[in-house]
C-alpha cells in the first residue's frame, strides 16, 4: 500500500513538471520531492534523484545519474552526468559541475567550472575558476571542518589538494600535482612538486 502511495505520488509530480515545460528523458526513472521547484526550459536526463529542499533555475540541464539535495541551481547551469550536489549548496549561473563531482555546503561562483572527478567541501569559490581534474578540497582535520577560499579566476591544475583553511587569492595558478597549505597571492603560481628522478639502464627484477 506504501509502495503503491509513492509510485502515485512520484507520478503526479512528473505530470506536474511535464505540463510545466520541463523535458524528461526517461521520466519513470526521474525521483522528486514534494518541494522540488523547477524554472522554465530545463532538461532533465533519465536516473535523476531529487531530494528535499532544491530549486533548480532556468535553462538549466541535470544529466544523468545525480542526486541533489537541499541546494539552489542558478540558471544556465550544467549538472552530471553523476554529480552528487550535497546540502547547503548553491551553483551560480553558468557554472558546471561534471561527471564524479561532489559539491556539499559551498558556492561555486558564476562560470565556474569543475568538470570531473573533484571533492568541494566547506568552500566558497568566485568567477571564473577553472578547477583541475582530481582536485579535493581537504576541509576535515578530525575535529573541525574548514573552510577554503577561491576568488576569481583562479586556475587549479589536475590532482590538486587544498588544505583547509586556505585562501587562494585572485588570478593565481596553482601547479598540477601540488598538495597546497598556505595562502597564495594573487597573480602567482603556486606548486609543490618533487623533483623526478630517472635510473638508467634500469633492469626489472626477474622472478
Amino acid at each position: 500500500m506504501k509502495r503503491l502511495k509513492i509510485k502515485n505520488s512520484q507520478n503526479n509530480l512528473r505530470n506536474k513538471f511535464l505540463k510545466m515545460g520541463v523535458k524528461m528523458i526517461g521520466s519513470e526513472t526521474i525521483f522528486f520531492s514534494k518541494d522540488t521547484r523547477i524554472g522554465t526550459n530545463v532538461t532533465i536526463e533519465p536516473y535523476v534523484v531529487f531530494g528535499p529542499k532544491v530549486k533548480i533555475g532556468n535553462n538549466v540541464i541535470i544529466k544523468s545519474f545525480s542526486h541533489l539535495e537541499d541546494c539552489k541551481i542558478g540558471n544556465k547551469v550544467d549538472v552530471g552526468p553523476y554529480a552528487r550536489i550535497r546540502p547547503g549548496s548553491v551553483l551560480k549561473e553558468g557554472s558546471k559541475v561534471g561527471n564524479f563531482v561532489e559539491v556539499k555546503k559551498s558556492v561555486l561562483g558564476k562560470n565556474s567550472k569543475a568538470s570531473h572527478l573533484t571533492y568541494i567541501g566547506d568552500s566558497s569559490i568566485g568567477k571564473s575558476v577553472n578547477i583541475g581534474a582530481g582536485t579535493i578540497t581537504c576541509n576535515y582535520d578530525g575535529v573541525k571542518k574548514n573552510k577554503t577560499k577561491i576568488k576569481d579566476n583562479v586556475f587549479i591544475g589536475s590532482n590538486t589538494s587544498l588544505v583547509a583553511p586556505l585562501t587562494l587569492e585572485e588570478n593565481s595558478v596553482i601547479g598540477a600535482g601540488s598538495v597546497i597549505t598556505k595562502n597564495v597571492r594573487r597573480k602567482t603560481l603556486a606548486l609543490t612538486r618533487s623533483l623526478q628522478t630517472e635510473v638508467k639502464n634500469y633492469k626489472k627484477k626477474k622472478k
